[in-house]
């Protein structure tokens, strides 16, 4: 997942915990749209801090080989 898919599912689980759209009476019958929308946060932010520090270690990691040759 990377830091698109976690902010989309920011998104999702703020709308659904906060009730912002109205689910159809056939989903909440269903589906605990506040219990859905709470997992959501949590992947969203979950995933937000793995893509953050797989990124700073991926840029430490990497290194710059630098060849030179001379002509004899």
């Amino acid at each position: 997942m990377g830091i698109g898919v976690g902010i989309a599912l920011l998104v999702v689980g703020l709308i659904l915990v906060t009730g912002a759209v109205d689910v159809p009476d056939a989903v909440n019958d269903v589906v605990a749209t506040d219990t859905v929308g709470w997992i959501c946060l949590v992947v969203g932010a979950l995933s937000l801090v793995l893509a953050v520090v797989l990124t700073q270690q991926r840029s430490r990691s990497t290194r710059v080989v630098e060849e030179q040759r001379y002509d004899a």
